[in-house]
């Protein structure tokens, strides 16, 4: 069968796209339990301006049951091009049973829209896991699409919130409650802040690590400071910081959308390791998501190999309430061989310049670090994905007080 053939829905679905404005995604958003930061509207708008973004929405017998939000990149000149979907489709609604012929539906929609009808690639990213999710991977492969299986599929450490605040603190391994333990009993002080302010504050000491440590970052936490700004107030990102008499020495951001919650970037100056204040801080936002009604804290990003200090310290966190899983993948479905050529040789020459930027920005950052040894004020940080990187600045932290 052609992958350029539409499918039809099976009975009582329909599909419509681009039907909704900003403020009725943001509603739509707010009825899924696995609605995420990546799939909303202002997350998409700043990394791919709003006129490259569209928005599907599943219906079965005149009831919203799925959406989904796509990133759209086309080659110039010609009409090739991707539609990024990422932690999507949407297809879990609050208070609804898990329905995976839901899930089915809202792919074959999506691929009759941007595969069928538009003759891009559509590339989706689920937000589900191996093993848990073997059912989705099969609809998948049944709906034409590929799985990227020789690419490295993401790891994390889901940590389960629906335990007591004493049955998750006694999960914690031993090592991990008697830093709490030194953390509480020091004159720290705990700030929380959705404003900018308070991200410009955590962005000071963010910068003091990866200047220290040498890194490339992965993701531009300037980014995520537009997108917060950007973001409705029952979106946006949670910013902690942990402050001792000399300033801020620790921080974490963290989304918490939907049901679960996503550790997207945690900071900690030399003081700060002393002081044990990513301890405090990272207990002190699981008691607020219990209180909020989160059930699932999603640590983002694990390497026990390449960064076994940052694995050691959120698997001792998760403890026994934590669970070690691999992302599902990358699922790719092309409109044709032509397609399917570019997108994978657009992939390689971005893998290529990714790198090669990589190499420079560390040489450069190497050889500024020689000559201004004095400036490195020594920042250790978790950053998204587990992975730490490093840039030639040391901004300066803005000390006040979060709102």
């Amino acid at each position: 069968m052609s992958k350029r053939k539409i499918r039809q829905l099976a009975p009582g679905y329909t599909s419509e796209v681009d039907t909704a404005d900003e403020k009725k995604w943001c509603e739509l958003l707010q009825e899924f339990d696995d609605a995420n930061l990546y799939q909303t509207w202002s997350y998409a708008a700043v990394i791919s301006g709003s006129r490259n973004i569209s928005h599907l929405i599943l219906k079965r017998n005149g009831e919203v049951v799925a959406i989904a939000q796509a990133r759209i990149a086309k080659v110039p000149l010609i009409s090739l091009g991707v539609a990024y979907i990422q932690w999507g489709p949407l297809w879990r609604r609050s208070g609804a049973e898990v329905d995976a012929d839901i899930f089915g539906q809202a792919i074959r929609a999506l691929r009759n829209e941007f595969v069928c009808k538009r003759g891009l690639t559509l590339r989706l990213f689920p937000l589900a896991f191996a093993g848990e999710s073997s059912p989705l991977s099969k609809i998948l492969i049944g709906e034409d699409f590929s799985s990227l299986r020789q690419e490295t599929r993401g790891r994390t450490i889901l940590m389960d919130l629906r335990p007591s605040l004493e049955a998750l603190r006694e999960g914690m391994r031993p090592h991990w409650r008697r830093e709490l333990k030194v953390a509480e009993k020091k004159e720290l002080e705990v700030m929380e802040g959705s404003d900018d302010e308070s991200f410009e504050s955590f962005i000071g000491i963010y910068k003091e690590m990866v200047w220290r440590k040498n890194f490339v970052e992965p993701n531009d936490i300037h980014q995520f400071r537009l997108i917060q700004a950007h973001l409705p107030e029952q979106f946006k990102m949670k910013v902690m910081l942990c402050r001792t008499a000399e300033g801020v020495c620790s921080g974490l951001i963290c989304s918490a959308i939907g049901s679960t919650a996503l550790y997207l970037f945690g900071a900690t100056s030399n003081a700060g390791m002393k002081s044990r204040g990513s301890y405090l801080l990272q207990w002190r936002l699981i008691e607020q998501l219990k209180r909020d009604g989160i059930l699932v804290y999603d640590l983002n990003g694990i390497n026990p190999a390449k960064n076994a200090g940052t694995y050691k310290f959120k698997d001792d966190l998760a403890g026994k309430n934590g669970k070690d899983v691999h992302s599902l993948g990358r699922f790719d479905s092309h409109s044709g061989l032509l397609g399917r050529v570019c997108i994978e040789v657009g992939n390689m020459l971005r893998s290529s310049h990714r790198s090669m930027r990589q190499l420079l920005r560390s040489a450069r950052a190497g050889k500024l670090r020689t000559s201004h040894t004095s400036q490195d004020c020594g920042a250790v940080v978790s950053d998204v994905g587990g992975r730490l990187t490093r840039v030639p600045t040391a901004p300066k932290v803005i000390e006040k007080r979060a709102r």
